[in-house]
């Protein structure tokens, strides 16, 4: 019979987590109030623009539906195993990877846990892996403000800030309010707001076509008093791009797109050295 405390396991298990933080210099949780608005595909092109010059890794720790490693072209992948911890895939640009996704024997294959086994699950991701030295971990989280999320901010010291992504949709930016609350419920700082799938460029004449209305973003800034760190057009081949495990600033690093994920990591980047 295992006599451990779980008390003075869940000591040992933060514990843990805290020396594998400190090899981190900059931790950013990346959010949103719903599914559906791109918060995965916006955290992998974030970590492509950072990996120019950086050493990131990815924690996707949606683990209901994991789909990081599909947009990074390393699905299929396995976690390693060694005396220092688990070891994460490696993607693109030397972007380090861990996710549930590699631990499910199929495509098919859901998760169904509850509470309990998903924080310990998370718990190992945090402190048993083999993390190394990163300038950034950027944590993928799942939509809402359930156990996940709750959990990740309390578990990981020191966060940096969080990046909320939103459409613009009425109901997307209603419900991103709720995010910033629990941000700052949790007292962790805000970085900003970034409205993506933000109009479409005609790819005949250029010109901003509003499909889900202009200034949303704006508004919903404005409105709780947040940054809007930027707006990502949208554009076809973000989805093909996915679809192939290409990050799309990789491949079209001069389209209106790319060039906006690009302003949008030099802010956050400013934001980390003000800290």
């Amino acid at each position: 019979m295992d006599s451990t405390n779980p008390w003075e396991q869940k000591n040992k298990d933060e514990e843990l987590i805290k020396q594998r933080m400190r090899k981190v210099k900059h931790k950013i949780a990346i959010i949103s109030g719903k599914g559906g608005v791109g918060k995965s595909l916006v955290t992998v092109n974030l970590a492509a623009a950072l990996a120019e010059e950086k050493k990131v890794a990815i924690l996707d720790s949606d683990l209901t539906g994991p789909c990081v490693p599909k947009m990074l072209g390393i699905k299929g992948s396995r976690l390693g195993v060694g005396p220092a911890g688990i070891g994460p895939a490696t993607g693109p640009l030397g972007i380090k990877v861990v996710s549930m996704d590699f631990l499910l024997p199929s495509d098919d294959s859901p998760v169904i846990w509850r509470g309990p086994l998903k924080m310990s699950a998370i718990r190992q991701f945090l402190g048993e892996v083999n993390w190394g030295k990163l300038d950034y971990l950027l944590v993928d989280l799942p939509p809402g403000t359930g156990d996940e999320s709750l959990s990740i901010l309390q578990l990981i010291p020191d966060m940096d800030g969080v990046v909320i992504v939103t459409i613009p949709s009425e109901v997307s930016q209603s419900v991103v309010k709720k995010a910033v609350t629990f941000a700052r419920k949790m007292d962790v700082p805000i970085f900003g707001l970034v409205e993506n799938m933000s109009g479409m460029v005609c790819p005949h004449c250029g010109e901003l076509i509003e499909v889900f209305g202009g200034d949303g973003g704006t508004r919903v800034a404005e409105e709780m008093e947040i940054e809007l760190l930027g707006s990502i057009p949208m554009d076809p081949r973000v989805s093909t791009d996915s679809d192939e495990g290409t990050p799309f600033i990789v491949k079209h690093p001069d389209s209106p797109a790319a060039k906006a994920f690009k302003k949008i990591v030099e802010k956050i980047e400013k934001k980390v050295k003000e800290e």
